[in-house]
């Protein structure tokens, strides 16, 4: 039976999910049909969270079938959701640039009707006198200027920004056919001496900067190599020295006993691996070069993952995704397959014996272990299988680079997804987030740990793609959600009562 706390606390998220959900149907009103079916994907999306958390504080448990099917079901509906919102939008957008290209062709029309030539010139003279501030060649800008058209991007000013250039106006056309089309008029132009990005401005609106190619990412320097290779050999110590703990003794007070904790390093490692290779795959690919991986040491869990920097310009959002979500998901399903296989593998007799408590600290595993180990998930202890204990530590390895955060995979997804100011906001929630945790249960150091790394190291965003109008498809958008939704399934707790009445540690 539920307490009143618990009672409170469920009326309390099944109240505040419906809120959301009206707010949203609110703000989603004023747009019309495209707002209205931007809101029921946004339902489509929460439903299987509600669902899943709400039934789980109502002590009803759902088994892996049903909850691969509301996954499966939920991303099927979002898809089809996403296909008639672009058919809509489609056909605002056919409208508004026949509105906006008749309006156009009126007023060059009338304007050209009373011009002469002194005043063309004129007009010329006032158009170039802002760029005299503007750091680029005039000879330069002129040419860039030449790639404006009516049909692409219509500019209406230029403002100085670094060494190159911001151009405002009005976007004519698709983001990445208007991107292509310029950028390739642009190399026509001048070569490969400036870099063409189509960002969105404070405001909201399509902007054109031009920079020159020297601002391109540098590739990594000696001293970068070297501290990458120091950083591997301390990360191969902190493996041995953590696979060394779970074996039941300290690595630095007994080092000849180093060759028992190779095993279970070596999985930690291939874990590491695979999901570096994923990046570099993906990226190799789309022709994006990838820094050396800057592994990060812990004595807790071995290794925290790894620092892979950009050496080149994405070409868009869906390559920022695309290579994000690769090393993300072959190590995660590579340590959810060692996870399962191990907990069928394991028997009475097994390496490992783990207390039941232990299986309350993840959702994600614990619900595994509740459908393969049943009723043994009552006993003090339970018998484990080490591929357990490596893809377990392959999880948390892979849930933690998965936080919305900065230039972590997750921060990166989001930013990919969702665009700039959501990834912004994300990644202030998360060390909102991190630090309370970290207040709230001090014995863990790697919550604090974790907030500081990404403060001082990877707190900033990407760089901007050079087209970063044009979104990932609805079918990434789903399957990085799906993603976020196992790292929260990954790193939240059972709660004692809750674990209790699944008869998880008795």
């Amino acid at each position: 039976m539920f307490n009143g706390s618990e009672s409170i606390a469920t009326f309390l998220i099944v109240f505040a999910a419906f809120g959301i959900l009206a707010w949203g149907y609110n703000r989603a009103r004023a747009y019309g049909k495209l707002g209205i079916l931007a809101w029921l994907q946004s339902v489509v999306l929460m439903t299987p969270w509600v669902l899943f958390f709400g039934l789980f504080a109502l002590g009803i448990y759902l088994n892996l079938v049903g909850i691969l099917f509301l996954l499966v079901a939920s991303v099927g509906v979002y898809i089809w959701l996403g296909k008639q919102l672009r058919a809509a939008g489609q056909d605002e957008i056919l409208q508004q640039k026949a509105a906006l290209r008749l309006q156009t062709e009126q007023t060059n029309h009338s304007e050209t009707k009373g011009e002469t030539d002194t005043d063309t010139n004129e007009l010329n003279k006032e158009q170039v006198a802002p760029v005299e501030i503007v750091p680029i060649p005039e000879e330069d800008l002129t040419k860039i200027k030449d790639i404006f058209t009516i049909d692409t991007f219509f500019a209406t000013e230029t403002i100085s920004y670094q060494e190159g250039a911001i151009f405002k106006g009005n976007l004519r056309s698709e983001p990445d056919k208007a991107h292509a089309s310029l950028t390739q008029k642009l190399e026509a132009q001048l070569g490969t001496k400036y870099r063409l990005f189509l960002v969105e401005s404070p405001e909201e609106k399509p902007v054109v900067v031009v920079l020159p190619s020297t601002n391109d990412p540098q590739t990594t320097t000696l001293a970068q190599k070297n501290l990458a290779l120091v950083l591997a050999i301390a990360t191969l110590v902190t493996s041995l020295e953590a696979s060394g703990l779970l074996l039941g003794f300290d690595l630095f007070s007994d080092f000849s006993r180093y060759q028992e904790a190779i095993p279970l390093s070596l999985g930690i490692w291939g874990i590491l691996i695979a999901h570096e290779i994923g990046h570099w795959v993906v990226a190799k690919r789309y022709n994006i070069r990838l820094s050396l991986p800057f592994f990060i040491p812990t004595w807790q869990i071995g290794s925290f993952g790894a620092i892979t920097r950009f050496e080149s310009l994405l070409p868009h959002r869906t390559a920022l995704f695309d290579i994000s979500f690769a090393g993300v998901a072959v190590g995660g399903i590579i340590s959810l397959l060692l996870v399962v296989v191990g907990m069928i593998l394991s028997h009475p007799g097994s390496y490992f014996q783990l207390p039941t408590e232990f299986f309350q600290a993840s959702v994600l595993v614990g619900t595994l272990a509740k459908v393969i180990f049943g009723s043994a998930l009552q006993q003090t202890l339970v018998d484990v299988h080490p591929l357990v204990v490596v893809g377990w530590l392959g999880l948390v390895i892979t849930a933690l680079n998965l936080l919305p955060a900065g230039q972590l995979d997750g921060g990166r997804i989001v930013h990919a997804i969702y665009g700039r100011k959501i990834a912004r906001r994300t990644t202030i929630g998360t060390l909102i987030i991190l630090g309370i945790v970290a207040l709230a249960n001090p014995a863990n150091p790697i919550p604090l740990y974790w907030a500081v790394l990404i403060l001082v190291l990877q707190r900033d965003l990407e760089r901007p793609a050079l087209n970063e109008l044009t979104e990932p498809d609805d079918t990434r958008a789903a399957w990085g959600l799906l993603a976020l939704f196992l790292m929260l399934a990954t790193l939240i707790p059972l709660s004692p009562s809750l674990a209790g009445r699944l008869g998880i540690g008795g």
